[in-house]
């Protein structure tokens, strides 16, 4: 992806598949799984890029594998039988099976238990760890906390703070 590249707006309007091309992920607030399908024809439609399940490099799959272990037990099964958290899971996993240079997540955590909270905070340290920059719209501020470097706060359409998590951390006010 290209720095600074315009990909949706008056000028111009990237289809869907080029902006995935460019190396951006997207994760929206609705899983976005095919319910009907298994969780591996899900990864199979998400292996665009290479082809098909089979020919996504080997490591990528294992370390995926190893941040979403359930994914193993759960292979087979129809992805509308999985929780809600386990389907968001399975959406961030759809999102990263092929690298990416920018995932973009909306509402990761909502309407997720505890424990799936927890667990999807793990997965995202560790995409985070592998370089891959995360743009992530979240209202609780402790998932944004736990993921977040920088930090935008909007109310009502207008931008309240534009800084670095760790200082709005420390802003109670703000944060209320």
């Amino acid at each position: 992806m290209l720095q600074g590249e315009q990909i949706a707006g008056p000028q111009r309007q990237l289809a869907t598949f080029e902006i995935a091309r460019l190396g951006i992920g997207y994760v929206p607030e609705d899983m976005g799984v095919f319910t009907q399908l298994t969780v591996r024809q899900n990864l199979e439609v998400a292996a665009f890029r290479s082809g098909s399940l089979a020919k996504v490099e080997p490591q990528r799959l294992e370390w995926l594998l190893s941040v979403f272990p359930f994914l193993k037990s759960a292979w087979n099964s129809a992805a509308g039988t999985l929780s809600g958290g386990q389907r968001q899971m399975l959406s961030i996993a759809r999102a990263i099976l092929e690298p990416k240079d920018l995932l973009i997540i909306d509402e990761p955590s909502k309407g997720l238990a505890p424990v799936m909270v927890r667990s999807m905070i793990d997965a995202l340290q560790a995409l985070k760890a592998t370089s891959v920059t995360i743009l992530i719209v979240e209202q609780n501020m402790a998932v944004a906390r736990a993921i977040g470097d920088h930090a935008v706060v909007l109310e009502d359409g207008r931008v309240n703070y534009r800084g670095f998590m760790t200082d709005l951390a420390k802003d109670a006010a703000l944060q209320r």
